[in-house]
């Protein structure tokens, strides 16, 4: 597949002095069409839904041109649901059950996931989902991913509902968490790929971006067509709400990771943005349910959180989603959501980011401290272009449009960020959905496992010998199906496999302790965060980061010494090196 443009910057000039034109009402400016209700007419939460008049036609050019006129022909109505992008309840945009059909009232006063897309005039809709690993699982309020053929069918409702509106011909935003490893929203049907954390061990930026080409052109076939990913985080500290979601402690290491998944999903034709800046991993706590606080200096700033997101943006990002973080070296007190020293003297300013800053949850603890309403203008305008996640929609649509028409929220902000949420969807236009055969193709299973094998990492034992069987593979609990998988991947590798009495080895995942280790294990593997590994006496240990079966896959071809471990762990683990492999 050829590749979508990646450059953010090029409009940055041009964009800056046409908004500010399109915002100032200067003399001789047509007057702004009117498509939706008058000034005086009543917001969405006390009037029916207004009937769309149709598709604003989008005129030819590149596409910052392109968005820089239709946001010029918006009214002040679908300029505001231009940088909405909630989560609905259903797993079908039109046929709901009954309880989500009570949520979508209780959030939006609709009953449908396309009604909450007309009423609106909503730039994109995130689909949300969530498994019992998943540290952000807290914000998941309801889950719209079963299948691969119910998410496309989701979607084309979703773009069917949207292309009936005045900012139609503009390519509606469907966006998902799709991170791999512990946050992955499609699990079913798809290609997995080894966490973040997996492919900082690997160390192979050119692997990473195939396997991340490979995952852009599945979630492409089902019609998502934005993904919250990579994670740019730098694991600082021991955080369990990052953890194997980033690609390690080294921001030298990380960076090229970054830019590598970031310029293999966008060839695929699915915006990155890369998260969470200014850099959730400089701090253990969880920001889904606190204010962490950030305390480095700005020198450490520089130096280790913001080189990945550098080459991210570097590599084309088209977004970037800004964190709840309180970073006192720059704006003490304040989210980075929120902070304008962050998102537009920082980020843009300084770092040169020219396109679309989305927010980070607003149903996440530290948002929740304003009304929905009032937290949307904060956030729009701190430096945000898209609002994720309100957890009211009504309130926030209402906040938005009071404020514009008040003059709180200035109108060359909001038509700003319209005209980089469209640039972004236009960058987007005209690429064909990938065949649903896309999904699970042989070349994308071969680059996963490809990046799987480089990731296995020997931590103790001699270098790449090969364990003595037969051999009895354990794990903690409620690891049955990861345990079958590797055993079945041993005796395929030639190594007898007993249920007890051999030699054994012992697998450990997500959230395990020193207490799910096992004394008397030959081998043990850390299958996530890899610190697990510092507490066990067992003689030989190896780190795979990734719990799928093309990492078991690899973990057992190096058990049978038949490859060798040339993975490195991408953070310290005390009292151990990197690998016993050297070179």
């Amino acid at each position: 597949m050829g590749r979508v443009s990646t450059s953010p910057r090029r409009f940055g000039v041009a964009l800056a002095a046409l908004t500010v034109l399109l915002g100032s009402g200067c003399t001789g400016a047509p007057e702004r069409p009117r498509t939706g209700p008058s000034a005086g007419s009543p917001s969405p939460s006390s009037a029916a839904p207004s009937a769309s008049t149709g598709p604003v036609p989008a005129p030819s050019g590149e596409p910052g041109a392109r968005a820089t006129a239709l946001a010029g022909r918006l009214s002040d109505e679908d300029l505001v649901g231009q940088v909405l992008m909630p989560y609905a309840y259903g797993s079908s945009a039109t046929k709901v059950s009954a309880g989500s059909a009570a949520g979508n009232r209780a959030m939006a006063g609709v009953d449908t996931p396309a009604e909450m897309v007309a009423r609106y005039r909503l730039g994109g809709v995130i689909l949300v989902g969530f498994s019992a690993d998943d540290p952000t699982s807290s914000n998941q309020a309801t889950t719209n991913v079963d299948n691969p053929k119910q998410v496309r069918e989701l979607t084309t409702g979703l773009r069917e509902a949207a292309g009936r509106l005045p900012a139609g011909d503009a390519p509606f935003l469907i966006g998902t968490d799709q991170e791999y490893g512990v946050v992955t929203r499609l699990t079913n049907g798809v290609t997995p790929l080894p966490s973040a954390l997996a492919a900082g061990a690997a160390g192979r930026p050119e692997l990473t971006e195939a396997a991340w080409r490979a995952a852009g052109a599945e979630l492409a076939a089902v019609g998502i067509n934005l993904d919250f990913a990579p994670v740019a985080d730098v694991l600082a500290t021991r955080s369990t709400v990052i953890g194997s979601r980033s690609f390690g402690a080294d921001p030298q290491r990380a960076a090229p990771q970054v830019a590598g998944a970031v310029r293999g999903l966008q060839s695929a034709g699915v915006a990155a943005s890369v998260k969470h800046f200014p850099g959730h991993g400089l701090s253990p706590d969880d920001s889904h349910t606190e204010l962490p606080v950030v305390p480095q200096s700005r020198a450490v700033l520089d130096r280790t959180a913001f080189p990945p997101f550098r080459a991210g943006i570097d590599a084309g990002a088209m977004a970037v989603m800004s964190a709840h973080l309180d970073v006192t070296a720059v704006d003490p007190g304040t989210p980075a959501t929120f902070s304008h020293k962050l998102l537009t003297d920082v980020l843009r300013g300084q770092l040169g980011f020219q396109g679309v800053v989305i927010t980070d949850g607003m149903n996440m603890a530290p948002a929740k401290r304003w009304s929905p309403g009032e937290a949307a203008v904060r956030a729009l305008k701190a430096g945000n272009d898209l609002i994720l996640m309100t957890p009211n929609l009504t309130q926030a649509y209402d906040g938005l449009l009071a404020a514009l028409r008040d003059g709180s929220l200035p109108r060359a902000r909001l038509v700003d960020a319209v005209t980089r949420v469209l640039t972004m969807k236009f960058k987007l236009a005209g690429r064909p959905t990938p065949a649903m055969s896309t999904l699970e193709a042989p070349a994308h299973r071969q680059a996963a496992a490809a990046l799987a094998a480089a990731a296995v990492t020997q931590l103790r034992g001699a270098c790449g010998a090969p364990v003595r069987g037969p051999v009895t593979v354990t794990s903690s609990g409620g690891r049955d199906r990861t345990r079958a998988a590797l055993a079945e991947a041993l005796t395929a590798a030639g190594v007898e496999v007993v249920p007890a009495g051999g030699t054994v080895v012992h697998l450990v995942g997500y959230g395990d302790g020193a207490g799910d280790l096992r004394a008397d294990a030959a081998v043990t593997v850390a299958m996530d965060t890899p610190y697990v590994l510092a507490g066990t006496k067992s003689p030989t240990l190896y780190a795979t980061y990734s719990s799928t079966r093309a990492s078991m896959t690899a973990l057992a071809a190096v058990l049978a010494g038949k490859a060798r471990p040339a993975g490195r762990s991408p953070v310290p683990v005390s009292g151990l090196p990197a690998s016993t492999c050297a070179g």
